[in-house]
Parts: structure tokens; C-alpha cells; sequence
């Protein structure tokens, strides 16, 4: 299942994408997003690492250990992408030329505050770079499951975790939602076909404000 909640989730954040976009997508499940890229859709995905132009996992047997994601897994190069060194990479994140990031979460809240890096007391190897992209990004995305495997939601009121970023993130997708980040709160636009409005809300750690038409994701697994 949470296999299936992964790729519902990379599937809808793939339609976001607009083409010409350059992408940025984080460690985990964001990377998913690059083998749903829609048909006719050409975004160049750029990996903080050093790298624009990045294509879907290579087929099994065929990964080359010099070609990898921030994450360290093996990645393809289309045609017309580069390979450049980290002050580059992060010249194009922080000089505003990524259009969107894909990020995932421990907790985000309805001020579009993230917090995605540590948990205290836990050692982590650190933030990568998630605090620059969110700034430096255009537009910010979550991809995120709804809730932590004991039930927690990870939408919340206020984060309690390290803030990633203040007050940065625009949309919210995770197997059950689409919710957009507004001034004036946490906007529910879209719900999966198997589940309602009310589990949504039930399952979410704040209140959700609801569009004049709420959609169907209409994702299949």
C-alpha cells in the first residue's frame, strides 16, 4: 500500500508540471516524479548535485555509477542535459532559475511552513539542499503520504520539528489530496476517488478550508 500511495502521489505532482519547466526534485519520493512525466510535457530536471536534463531510473543492469541523483541513485541524462560542479548548481537555485521544487515532508503546516530535515535526537546526515530550493524556487511542492505510519498527520497547525523553510510552500499533494497553501489557510481542491472530504479533514492536523468545487484526483496506483 505504501507503494501505491507513492506513485498516486508522484503521478498527480507530474501533472503540475508545465513544459519548458526546470524541476528540482528531493530525495525519496519525489525523485518518482521523473518516471510520470506526462506525454508530450518536457521539463529539464535539475539535480542539486550538478546536473540539468536528469531522465527516469535506467533499466536494471544498466545504472552507471557516475550518473546519480542528490540521493546517490542511479539516474539517466537525456539528450541536451550537462553535468556541471556544486557552486554551479546551487548559482541556478539560488539565483531563482528553478521554476519548481519537489520536496517531501515530516510535517507542513497551514502557514506553509516545512519541516523536513531532522527529527531531534536522531542523527541525520543533514539538510541537503532543501532550505535553498525552497527559497530560491518559484513554487514549492510537497509530496508527502497524509500520515505517519502510526496515524500522526503530517499536516498540521504549526510544525513542531525544525522549520526547512518559513512560509514557502505553495501546494500540498499526498495519496489522499491536492491542498493549496492561501493566506487565508489550507485550501482542499481535490480528494482521491476512495475517499471523502471528511476522512480528508479527519486525517489532517488543521482545518481545511473547502473550494467552491472540490475534483477527483483520478489516479490509478
Amino acid at each position: 500500500m505504501a507503494n501505491d500511495n507513492k506513485a498516486i502521489i508522484a503521478k498527480r505532482v507530474a501533472r503540475e508540471l508545465k513544459d519548458g519547466d526546470v524541476v528540482n526534485l528531493g530525495i525519496g519520493l519525489p525523485t518518482l516524479v521523473a518516471n510520470y512525466i506526462p506525454s508530450g510535457i518536457k521539463v529539464w530536471l535539475q539535480s542539486e548535485n550538478g546536473l540539468i536534463g536528469m531522465g527516469p531510473a535506467p533499466e536494471e543492469g544498466k545504472e552507471d555509477r557516475d550518473i546519480v541523483d542528490a540521493g546517490g541513485r542511479p539516474v539517466t541524462i537525456l539528450p541536451g542535459g550537462a553535468c556541471f560542479d556544486s557552486a554551479t548548481s546551487f548559482g541556478m537555485i539560488r539565483g531563482g532559475h528553478i521554476d519548481v521544487t519537489v520536496l517531501g515532508a515530516l510535517e507542513v503546516d497551514e502557514r506553509g511552513n516545512l519541516a523536513n530535515w531532522m527529527i531531534p535526537g536522531k542523527l541525520v546526515p543533514g539538510m541537503g539542499g532543501a532550505m535553498d530550493l525552497t527559497v530560491g524556487a518559484r513554487r514549492v511542492i510537497v509530496a508527502t503520504e497524509h500520515n505517519l505510519k502510526d496515524g500522526s498527520p503530517k499536516i498540521v497547525e504549526r510544525c513542531s520539528l525544525p522549520l526547512t523553510a518559513a512560509g514557502e510552500v505553495n501546494l500540498i499533494v499526498t495519496e489522499l489530496a491536492v491542498i493549496e497553501v492561501t493566506p487565508e489557510g489550507l485550501l482542499l481542491k481535490e480528494i482521491a476517488s476512495n475517499t471523502t472530504v471528511e476522512e480528508v479533514q479527519r486525517r489532517t492536523g488543521a482545518r481545511l478550508l473547502f473550494a467552491e468545487k472540490i475534483t477527483t484526483m483520478d489516479i490509478e496506483p
